[in-house]
């Protein structure tokens, strides 16, 4: 990957959303009110401190997570939509 996050950002790459329910409904996008899941692809050192401490993400690359419809930055690498957003953005972690 060509970028790398600063302090307390991640990369994120969206995932497609369900649009058929279990029986068979499909949801139009405009209807989906669902928060966004996404693979996390990168994640900064942390944020420093009062003390010049660096605090640890509790993210790590890999994990699924959950974020808000507007969270985030999008940029554009090699012709793939990813967000760039600060650990505070994101609302849980996806357990499998």
């Amino acid at each position: 990957m060509k970028l790398r996050p600063l302090h307390d950002r991640v990369i994120v790459k969206r995932l497609d959303q369900e649009t058929k329910t279990a029986s068979g409904l499909i949801i139009p996008d405009n209807a989906a009110e669902k928060p966004d899941q996404g693979e996390v692809l990168a994640v900064g050192p942390g944020k420093r401190n009062d003390k010049g401490e660096i605090n640890v993400l509790n993210i790590k690359v890999g994990d699924r997570v959950l974020f808000g419809k507007y969270s985030g930055q999008t940029v554009k690498v090699d012709g793939e939509e990813l967000l760039v957003m600060k650990e505070d953005d994101l609302f849980a972690v996806v357990e499998k």
